[in-house]
């Protein structure tokens, strides 16, 4: 039997809000162990939109998804947080005020508290569901972007009407020649800003917005060449296409969570707005995994719950410690950390 691992905490989920939750208890001398099913940090930030902007992150005007993992890793190293990549949580056992902790490669863990910060739980994209599209899927039809300069000069269509649709027609937009818009409907579930966005791109020729819904590929030899859309006045339209998105969401599934005795609303973990703890005292949930009244699903939003999480985790951890607010200009643990000298 493998040696099981003993420490404060345990984050499953290694997405930006887990990565951040590092530092926030890095800030408390508080370390902690990561786990992630994926092969890498960063979630699906990383995982389906590196090259995405980002435009509210305090102080970083636009931050690639990608660029942003890697700040957030740079800004936890000195916390020296334990990776677990490849790896999902199958089994939590409560004992003591501690936790047992299985995974699917068989690591064990003892952990003092647990810290959920899963986005959506385990995660694959709906995909674009025409005959045929499985075979060019990867080259010619794609889910996620995750290098924009391959589309450069290139005609790409684009299905989806929500944040991740609009984001990337307006970033095509700079720099392809051919971008088109397709949806169902005439309203989009993407931010205001940048549906009027769009409609200017739209007004001035750049994009050409589509209500329909995709029928057919076109094929040619072995590859495609457009694919053909039946608008909502029934007509079918054949588009040229070089590359074709779907950007319908995720298939959201928590998996294993979903048997560890936590409280589910709309599948996402029901938390206080004070520690944001979970049901079952000693599990805390941040990020998009969670919910509670006035809950926003932005980055911005996970990032405050991380730094609440990190004070109910020491009190949870410590009850006999008095809680201080710890300023990062004036913290010892980073002036110790980054060898610099207190001023």
């Amino acid at each position: 039997m493998p040696e099981t691992i003993q420490t404060e905490v345990v984050i499953v989920g290694a997405g930006p809000c887990g990565l951040f939750q590092v530092f926030e208890l890095g800030l408390l001398g508080i370390r902690a162990h990561m786990l992630d099913s994926l092969k890498a940090p960063g979630g699906q930030c990383a995982e389906l939109y590196p090259d995405k902007p980002i435009y509210d992150i305090p102080a970083l005007p636009v931050c690639g998804a990608q660029e942003l993992v890697d700040r957030l890793m740079q800004q936890i190293k000195p916390f020296e947080p334990v990776f677990h990549l490849g790896e999902e949580v199958m089994e939590v056992t409560p004992r003591d005020r501690r936790f047992d902790l299985v995974t699917s490669t068989g690591t064990r863990f003892d952990a003092g508290a647990i810290v959920i910060a899963a986005g959506v739980g385990s995660f694959r994209p709906r995909r674009l569901g025409i005959p045929g599209c499985e075979i060019f899927e990867g080259q010619y039809i794609h889910y996620r972007v995750k290098s924009i300069d391959d589309y450069r000069n290139q005609q790409l269509v684009i299905f989806g009407g929500g944040d991740s649709a609009l984001d990337w027609v307006i970033e095509f937009a700079r720099m392809a020649p051919s971008v088109t818009l397709v949806h169902r409907r005439n309203k989009f579930r993407a931010a205001p800003a940048s549906v009027a966005r769009m409609r200017e791109l739209e007004a001035a020729g750049k994009v050409r917005f589509i209500q329909g819904l995709a029928e057919s590929l076109m094929i040619e030899g072995d590859g495609i060449k457009g694919v053909r859309v039946k608008a909502t006045d029934g007509a079918l339209l054949e588009l040229s296409a070089d590359h074709v998105f779907a950007f319908f969401g995720l298939h959201p599934k928590l998996g294993p969570v979903a048997e560890w005795g936590l409280e589910l609303e709309r599948k996402a973990l029901k938390v206080d707005t004070e520690k944001f703890q979970t049901n079952v005292p000693g599990i805390f949930a941040v990020g998009d995994i969670n919910t509670y009244r006035g809950k926003k699903k932005l980055i911005l939003s996970g990032f405050h719950e991380a730094a609440l999480a990190a004070f109910g985790i020491q009190s949870w951890l410590y009850p006999e410690k008095k809680q201080f607010l710890q300023y990062t200009t004036t913290s010892p643990i980073m002036q110790k950390r980054l060898g610099v000298a207190a001023s």
